[in-house]
Parts: C-alpha cells; sequence; structure tokens
C-alpha cells in the first residue's frame, strides 16, 4: 500500500499506548537546544519526568497529540519531543519489524503495519 503520508502521522497509538518517560534534563532550557517543555511533563521519580497524560491507567493520550488516532495525528512539540519517542520506530520504516508499533496499534484497533509500505 502506498502512502502520501509517513504511517505515524496517521497512527499515533503509541502516544495513547505508552507512558513516555525520560530522564529530567531533557526539560531543563539549559540542558539542551529543543527541551521538552515542562509544562507538559509532569514528575514521575527524582531521576525521571513522564509527558502529561501518558501515566493514566484509562484514557492514556499524550498532551501534545492532536488529531485522531488512526486518522490523522500530529505531535505538536515534534522538533522538541523526549528521546523514547525519537528512539520509536514504525515496523518495517527501516526493514525491521517491531512489535511495540503492533501492540499499540492492536490497543486502538488498528491493523499491523506490513512490509511493503511505501515509507516517504
Amino acid at each position: 500500500m502506498s502512502l502520501s503520508v509517513h504511517p505515524c502521522q496517521i497512527c499515533g497509538a503509541c502516544c495513547a499506548h505508552f507512558r513516555v518517560a525520560f530522564y529530567w534534563r531533557e526539560a531543563e532550557i539549559r540542558e539542551r537546544p529543543n527541551p521538552v517543555p515542562i509544562e507538559m511533563t509532569e514528575e514521575q521519580d527524582e531521576f525521571h519526568r513522564n509527558m502529561k497524560g501518558t501515566n493514566e491507567k484509562h484514557s492514556r493520550k499524550c498532551v501534545a497529540l492532536e488529531g485522531r488516532i488512526g486518522k490523522f495525528v500530529a505531535c505538536t512539540i515534534y522538533d522538541s519531543r523526549p528521546t523514547p519517542c525519537r528512539a520509536f520506530t514504525a515496523s518495517y520504516e527501516d526493514g525491521n519489524h517491531y512489535p511495540r508499533c503492533d501492540e499499540a496499534r492492536a490497543a486502538h484497533g488498528l491493523p499491523p503495519l506490513r512490509p511493503g509500505w511505501v515509507f516517504p
């Protein structure tokens, strides 16, 4: 199947399935050129912060995610997103299968990505 946009711009399931926890300094302005906006985070423990909304038991969804999961989504802080978001890879984006991508998609009733997706 050919897509004109990256599948992550349609999906967004990972942003509404996993807790996004990261080292607290990623939200410190003086530590990074594009820090994670601290007002969109909450303290997890003395060393970690997480994106607000991703630590919820029910209706988990990152506060930086806009749009409708499975239709069209966007990260409002894409250039300042934390390390776990930068590291998350869609299945077959680089030719490899990633079960965590499938897990997030399944939690939102979306089928897994398959080899053959065209990534722009």
